[in-house]
Order: C-alpha cells, then sequence, then structure tokens
C-alpha cells in the first residue's frame, strides 16, 4: 500500500503515529510524508527541517513532501486544498493520517478540516492524537509494542523539541511513553497508538 501521513508541523506524525508508520514501512508499504510547515515559531526552521529529514530517513520513509504554510497562521483556503489533493493525486495514498481537529492549536484544527475536504475520495482517512488534541477518544488502536522503543529513537531526532523545557516540567519523551502505555491499556496490548477514523473502508 501508499500510506500517505500529513502533519502540520515537523514533529507531529513522529508523535501521533510514527509507531505504526514504522510497523508499515517493515511490512514492505510506502509511506510518504506531508509537512505542511517548518516549524519556525518552535524553534530554528532551517534545524527542524532537517531533524524532520533526518527522522523521515531513519523510519524509512520514501519521501517527505513540504507545504507552503505559516506556523500558526493556518487557514482552510482553496490553495491549501489544492496542495493536499496534488499530494494525494501523486502519492495515490490507500490511507490518509493527519492531526484531529478538535485541537488548542489553530494550525491543527485547520489543517485537519483542509484535509476533510482534499481526501474526500479517499476510502481511508485516520486522525492521530498530538499532545493538544482535546477530548481525543481513538476507535482504531494498532499495537506498537514491538517499535515503542524505535518509537522514541524516532521522536529523539527533533533534539530542538525533545530539550525544550515544557509547561510543569513534563518530558517529552516520557509523555511519549505514557500515552503509548494508557492507549495500550484501552487497545488491551502493552503500547499503542490510537486513532479516530474520519472514514474507514474495511476491505474483505
Amino acid at each position: 500500500m501508499n500510506i500517505l501521513a500529513i502533519g502540520a508541523h515537523p514533529d507531529d506524525i513522529e508523535l501521533g503515529c510514527a509507531g505504526t508508520m514504522l510497523k508499515y514501512v517493515r511490512r514492505g508499504h510506502k509511506v510518504f510524508y506531508l509537512i505542511m510547515s517548518e516549524g519556525s515559531q518552535g524553534g530554528d526552521a532551517a534545524l527542524r527541517v532537517k531533524e524532520q529529514e533526518d527522522a523521515a530517513r531513519r523510519a524509512g520513509v520514501t519521501r517527505v513532501f513540504w507545504g507552503d504554510c505559516v506556523d500558526t497562521q493556518f487557514h482552510v483556503t482553496r490553495e491549501m486544498v489544492t496542495l493536499i489533493e496534488n499530494i494525494c493525486q501523486e502519492v495515490k495514498p490507500d490511507e490518509v493520517y493527519v492531526n484531529y481537529p478538535q485541537d488548542s492549536h489553530q494550525d491543527h484544527r485547520a489543517l485537519g478540516k483542509a484535509v476533510m475536504s482534499a481526501t474526500r475520495h479517499i476510502p481511508r482517512v485516520l486522525y492521530y492524537e498530538d499532545y493538544t488534541s482535546q477530548d481525543f477518544n481513538p476507535e482504531i488502536f494498532v499495537d506498537i509494542s514491538d517499535v515503542i522503543e524505535d518509537k522514541i529513537e524516532v521522536i529523539k531526532l527533533h533534539c530542538s523539541q525533545v530539550s525544550r523545557s515544557y509547561p510543569g516540567g513534563l518530558d517529552m519523551l516520557e509523555s511519549v511513553r505514557a500515552v503509548a502505555h494508557f492507549r495500550g491499556f484501552q487497545g488491551k496490548v502493552r503500547y499503542a497508538e490510537g486513532f479516530r477514523p474520519l472514514r474507514y473502508l474495511k476491505a474483505l
């Protein structure tokens, strides 16, 4: 299959669904990333682009596409929807993964809504969880127990984000592991990633 994961910023995909992407790659499927901005409000843009490219390479991603959105200034426009549509036409994805639109970050909200329009003809579209997601109640779980350490290693490549000081003394890597453990508890495995389907056509 061809899998397309879309993120508003560098590291969104790693946080939300890197385990699932790693499993797809290891099963011989092709995984593509579309990163809509360089994440300049979260650090040096050139560094964040390099970190994202390094993380994608480590995960075995076939290609990383880049959008031209401005960090923190996303709006659902014809241009944004068309850009995503054009990437979908090139990749021809069997499944698409993207930020959940119910989110405290305005970019995640806008991107989730734009993808809803751009992927209207794609049979499987799933929302992944970010640390700013609101009321995220997954309905689909992927067991990532066998790749949780690899997911952590991929996230570590986003050094500028891992080393940041977060409110309450939170540690990004500890938080990722805690979320995976909780979703695993819900999915009745050790570690999992959870997803909410926009649309999921089951193949029989």
